[in-house]
């Protein structure tokens, strides 16, 4: 049965306070009056409260003792009205499955007795001197009150199944702020026709819900990098990887190059390569002056059983401030925390970094690095190559080649090559190495603790999934977010490699 909102506001109001709304509102369900309340509390013209109680009602056996008698109690007017008393055998045929419950009970009771193979009344039990049917009377008040005082008793019906337990759900209301007799409907929107004629003012709108997370799934998209970004990132963490805080776009030369074993003479250094900042120019030295020192020493030379580069460092080029040309400045630092307390370590870092480029179709000045490092000891050239393979076979990527290369921080280092099946050719798609004792002695790890690294773009991979020529296009106002995966390149594994 439903209701009317405005039945509950004429009660409301000629009561001030209704404290049950199954007294007032009877045959109407919870679920009719809550939908109505909360509608009405949305406008602040009510508020209420929920009120739960324990309600028993009988099961379909427990209605047909009511009507019936009690199985006990048909047995034993059954005896009774035997002369000679009842055979056993005859129970079932008189009262069916009924005679073989009432049974146990009615023993129990102590209202017959066995007699050989025959049921008859016991001694305090006559025709002129029968007992109340109690589970009958019991049953009785359950059906017209919803419940017994006598907990125990209940259990036991409940045991028997011939009750039953429920949640029955009602509502306390009083008046709310915006109490009023008639609905006012809100406005939500405000409008030209509003603002020109000024009835805008005598309107009422409705409250903003600031608390709303929209409606899923259409309550956004994902930017296209961010999509291929958090497929690298579930790569990375089926692997065991932990990511490394890499919000940190602004370093020191110090941990974004020299810390990295890359001389101050590098042409990565200059000006048409690097942005340098205006203000602040210079940044501060490590705490750890041995730090210093190591990077200093591992730079001119006769440290850590290397030559070095055997010139001048000069730290005034070191404090540098830079906008960070690769997330290896951050990798650096963590390796200088790991060599505190050296233990095998998996770390990766998605995050962006900034070139002095000029702009074009396949280049910008800031895009995006996937780095990973392997810490251990012990591990060699074949293991990073084994464990390439195992990474990129994850991303659907499984024709690899590796080319010797040069970089500075990494000896022996290596081009990741792969086949592109729409070229018909080999592509680069990442770099490795395994990082210089140099560099790893200087940050203050043992000897015989490797790491490994290899890194790649996040644009190049997204670029080939969806289909897109212009890097430019992934960025910017020009973005598409409707971006889908049917074009002739729209997956990895299936068109590219």
């Amino acid at each position: 049965m439903s209701i009317q909102a405005e039945t509950v506001l004429k009660a409301l109001d000629k009561e001030g306070v209704i404290q049950n709304t199954d007294a007032t509102f009877p045959g109407v369900t919870f679920q009719a009056i809550q939908a109505v309340l909360n509608s009405l509390s949305a406008f602040e013209m009510v508020k209420y409260k929920p009120i739960e109680k324990d309600q028993w009602v009988l099961t379909k056996e427990g209605e047909e003792i009511v009507e019936q008698g009690s199985h006990e109690y048909r047995l034993l007017t059954e005896v009774i009205s035997s002369l000679e008393g009842m055979k056993i055998s005859d129970v079932s045929k008189k009262l069916g499955k009924a005679g073989a419950l009432g049974q146990g009970k009615a023993f129990k009771n102590g209202w017959i007795k066995k007699d050989g193979d025959t049921l008859k009344p016991s001694d305090k039990v006559s025709k002129d001197n029968l007992p109340s049917d109690t589970t009958a009377l019991q049953l009785k008040a359950i059906a017209e009150g919803g419940d017994l005082p006598d907990k125990k008793v209940l259990t036991d019906l409940k045991k028997r199944k011939l009750a039953s337990v429920s949640k029955a759900i009602s509502f306390s209301i009083e008046k709310g702020p915006q109490f009023a007799l008639k609905i006012v409907k809100m406005e939500t929107d405000i409008t030209n026709e509003m603002v020109s004629s000024g009835s805008w003012s005598n309107l009422k709108f409705k409250d903003y819900n600031f608390n709303s997370e929209g409606i899923y799934p259409n309550s956004g998209a994902l930017h296209p990098l961010n999509k291929v970004r958090e497929e690298f990132r579930q790569i990375f963490f089926s692997l065991g990887f932990t990511e490394m805080p890499s919000n940190q776009y602004v370093d020191t030369g110090f941990w974004n190059f020299d810390t990295l074993y890359v001389p101050q003479q590098h042409p990565a250094r200059d000006l048409q390569d690097t942005f340098y900042l205006k203000d602040p120019v210079k940044g501060s030295p490590p705490a750890d002056e041995k730090l210093w020192e190591n990077v200093k020493a591992a730079h001119e030379g006769n440290a850590f059983d290397s030559v070095g580069y055997r010139y001048p460092w000069k730290g005034e080029e070191s404090l540098r401030m830079v906008l960070r040309t690769h997330t290896t400045a951050i990798s650096s630092q963590m390796l200088y925390h790991l060599a505190k307390d050296p233990k095998p370590s998996r770390l990766f870092s998605i995050d962006r970094v900034f070139r002095n480029e000029a702009v074009d179709a396949t280049h910008l000045a800031e895009f995006h690095q996937v780095e990973g490092v392997i810490a251990d000891y012990n591990i060699r050239l074949g293991d990073l190559i084994g464990f390439m393979q195992d990474f990129f076979d994850q991303m659907g990527v499984h024709q690899l080649r590796f080319k010797p290369a040069y970089n500075p921080y990494t000896e022996p280092s290596l081009e990741i090559f792969s086949w592109h099946s729409g070229l018909k050719k080999w592509v680069e798609i990442g770099n490795s190495g395994m990082f210089r004792p140099e560099m790893l002695e200087g940050l203050g790890l043992p000897k015989d603790m490797r790491v490994l690294g290899w890194g790649l773009s996040l644009e190049r991979p997204t670029m080939i999934k969806y289909g897109v020529n212009n890097i430019r296009e992934l960025l910017g106002h020009k973005v598409n977010l409707n971006f889908i995966e049917t074009n002739a390149a729209a997956r990895l594994d299936e068109e590219l490699y």
